[in-house]
């Protein structure tokens, strides 16, 4: 099974969301991030977060999703404008879901709220990848229309 998170520009959830997943997924999901106009870098603040919660950040980087090793069987999308794209033909029959989170890399404030934000966006991004390994794969496999609706149901929830 191939998981792609995807941002616009790449930099920020998108790879907290690669990074994450691959920490907490069992070998059978493959994981991918990537970006339609990625940014060329992974945001400091990201990358700090993540060594923080003892995720390994070797290898990450900002990439286009005209560049991925796999073809996805599962894309979701973390933000809006990445939601309203048309993803390339490549990406087929791939599963498509919306797990809309705020960029923090836009919050504004002091350091604490600034840092606050990046907190919020990976506590709600790990509840929802915890969330999604938590399905019943066995079942869902076979029928897709309700690994959609589990799908769908994960974004519309928050932690």
């Amino acid at each position: 099974m191939n998981v792609l998170f995807l941002c616009t520009g790449n930099s920020c959830r998108s790879v907290l969301a690669e990074a994450t997943f691959r920490h907490l997924a069992p070998p059978h999901f493959q994981v991918m991030s990537a970006g339609s106009h990625p940014t060329g870098f992974v945001h400091p603040r990201a990358l700090a977060l993540l060594k923080q919660e003892g995720i390994a950040t070797s290898g990450l980087h900002s990439k286009s999703w005209d560049a991925l090793p796999l073809v996805p069987d599962i894309v979701i999308t973390l933000c809006a404008s990445a939601a309203g794209e048309t993803c390339p033909t490549y990406m087929g029959p791939a599963l498509r879901a919306h797990w809309g989170v705020d960029d923090p890399a836009h919050a504004t404030g002091n350091e604490a709220e600034i840092q606050g934000a990046f907190q919020d966006a990976y506590r709600i991004i790990r509840w929802r990848i915890e969330t999604f390994l938590a399905l019943p794969w066995g079942e869902l496999k076979q029928d897709r229309s309700r690994l959609q609706a589990a799908l769908d149901h994960i974004g519309e929830r928050v932690a």
